[in-house]
């Protein structure tokens, strides 16, 4: 069933309000709700379906402009659930406003279920972005404030208003009381219509070609590349043979990109390839790109069957396989590559992995730090075929549910890339081991030939400190998975909750930071670190936090 897109009424002190416009008389509707504010975008109001779509007008005609997102759903609808509606702004036609940086050509803004009833919008975002569609500009959210929501300044030149929403889920009959709008006065400053001039396209800016991935459009592998900020490089023949399996969104941005950037796995090329990445997807994106270059050639080379299994599920803990198994054949260089990818996909068939939201409802009262434990034990157990459910997990896990153990947090990352400066700011740290510390305690904090004395000291400290119980944190590089098991056996001895802090930062910016530390490192021994610098995946500890240039954790697992 078609539906019309409601009316949306002005805010008493929108400016934009004409006479036969409507506008909310009582904010009771919004006041004491949680809202979010988005910048009120200039386009065609359009109503996307599994089966078609339509503007504001049910029987909306033929436009020129329309043509780009008709194709835009023929591609997505299959994904939009039947009965439901997917609701947004057509940006393609410029109207009384020009845009030249947009993220796509149609923006959503909220998704109506099979019960006409608008989902909550944090749901809405998440379902948005799994169909490759961007929604507005979030500009505040909080507790409706009135006063703060008329302190909003927008650049009037460039900015329509802004549109206030509650954040819960309503149905369809409450909409005039949870959604209202602030528009410019003098919003329409042309005589002629837009429908009837000639049509003008919006500009579409840098991050565009990756919501054009994300939506399912065939991938401009040179656009991508520059819009992670790496021109020139990656594989385009990769691109182009790879094979999506249906997935949009985000999943197939990770697999494209993947593809496009799978020749940076030598080396310390996959942690560049993360660190660059993070500014232009973010992190979590960020490090499953990453962790796809790293793993996908595992699948290229021959394997003993009898472990094959176990060898997939412990995979399975780091990177999802169907992307992996589409990356590994899109990059296959040989026939014997090929089939060996194949052979794997048919086992990985029966590695299904554990229901992660079964397994964190099944740890859901357990204290953080034991559900983390208990988790990450219950994957473990399954990698070696020894559970097959959450019900299994919490049978095999009840050693770690009372938490009383200790903890360590294992730094990771070249030098100056701010690993100290992120765990001097950790609460409740009982011991610190520092190897630099240990050097200059020598006397010379850059003396690297005592390495063997400070290790050995430092690995002694560790272990009196986990002994203890409490958490330490061990601060040195660890830059390889080598230097990373070492401290490993020690915290294994001691039944400790290993935590890996992984510090991913852009090399120009590692470089900056070197200029400005109190004790910098040679240059050349910092490209040394980076190109040593292998960071380790997830299942390498029982829990990985990822911390990017922002000095904060901005993804965890």
């Amino acid at each position: 069933m078609r539906t019309h897109y409601p009316r949306t009424r002005h805010l008493p002190w929108s400016p934009g309000a004409t006479a036969d416009d409507l506008r909310v008389t009582d904010l009771s509707g919004l006041r004491g709700r949680e809202v979010v504010v988005t910048e009120k975008l200039d386009g065609e109001n359009t109503t996307l379906y599994a089966d078609g779509l339509h503007a504001r007008s049910l029987d909306s005609a033929h436009h020129p402009s329309r043509t780009w997102v008709k194709a835009l759903q023929a591609r997505i609808g299959h994904a939009v659930p039947a009965g439901w509606r997917v609701c947004g702004e057509n940006m393609f036609a410029r109207h009384s406003l020009a845009y030249d940086d947009l993220d796509s050509w149609f923006y959503g803004f909220s998704v109506w279920d099979a019960d006409g009833r608008c989902l909550g919008w944090d749901r809405t975002v998440e379902l948005l972005r799994g169909l490759g569609v961007p929604v507005p500009r979030v500009l505040w959210r909080g507790v409706f404030d009135e006063k703060a929501l008329r302190a909003l300044r927008l650049d009037l030149g460039r900015q329509e208003g802004y549109v206030v929403r509650v954040m819960d889920g309503f149905a369809a009959d409450e909409f005039g009381a949870r959604v209202a709008k602030w528009v410019r006065a003098g919003h329409v400053r042309t005589d002629t219509h837009w429908m009837h001039a000639a049509v003008v396209e919006n500009g579409l800016g840098a991050r565009a070609p990756l919501w054009a991935v994300r939506s399912g459009a065939p991938a401009d592998a040179e656009a991508l590349a520059e819009a992670v900020g790496l021109p020139g490089e990656g594989d385009r023949e990769a691109v182009a043979r790879f094979a999506p399996e249906g997935r949009t969104g985000d999943e197939r941005l990770v697999g494209v990109l993947a593809a496009l950037l799978h020749e940076h796995a030598p080396g310390g090329r996959r942690a560049r390839v993360a660190a660059r990445l993070a500014g232009a997807v973010g992190m979590p994106l960020a490090r499953r790109v990453a962790d796809l270059v790293g793993l996908h050639t595992a699948l290229h080379r021959p394997y003993p069957d009898e472990d094959r299994r176990t060898g997939l599920a412990r995979l399975s803990l780091a990177a999802d396989l169907g992307l992996l198994h589409a990356v590994a054949r899109a990059t296959a260089a040989t026939d014997e590559a090929r089939e060996q990818v194949e052979w794997s996909a048919l086992h990985a068939e029966e590695v299904r992995g554990l229901d992660e939201g079964a397994l964190a409802e099944a740890f859901a009262e357990l204290p953080a730090d034991a559900a983390v434990r208990c988790r990450a034990e219950a994957r473990e157990a399954y990698a070696r075929g020894r559970v097959i459910d959450a019900a299994g997990a919490v049978a095999a896990t009840w050693r770690w549910r009372s938490g009383a153990f200790p903890r360590l947090i294992q730094l990771v990352g070249p030098a100056g890339s701010g690993k100290s400066t992120f765990a001097r700011g950790l609460a409740g740290v009982d011991t610190y081991v520092s190897l630099d510390d240990l050097r200059a305690a020598r006397g010379a904090r850059a003396d690297q030939r005592a390495n063997a004395d400070v290790l050995r000291a430092g690995l002694d400290r560790l272990d009196a400190a986990l002994a203890a119980g409490g958490t330490t944190v061990w601060d040195a590089t660890s830059l390889t998975h080598q230097q990373r098991s070492l401290v490993h056996a020690v915290a294994h001895r001691r039944n400790a909750l290993i935590t890996h802090a992984v510090v991913l930062v852009d090399e120009d910016e590692l470089v900056r930071r070197n200029g400005r530390r109190e004790h910098p490192v040679p240059p050349d021994v910092l490209t040394a670190q980076l190109r040593r610098f292998t960071p380790p995946y997830p299942g390498d500890a029982h829990r990985t936090w990822y911390i990017g240039a922002s000095g904060t954790i901005e993804d965890e697992i």
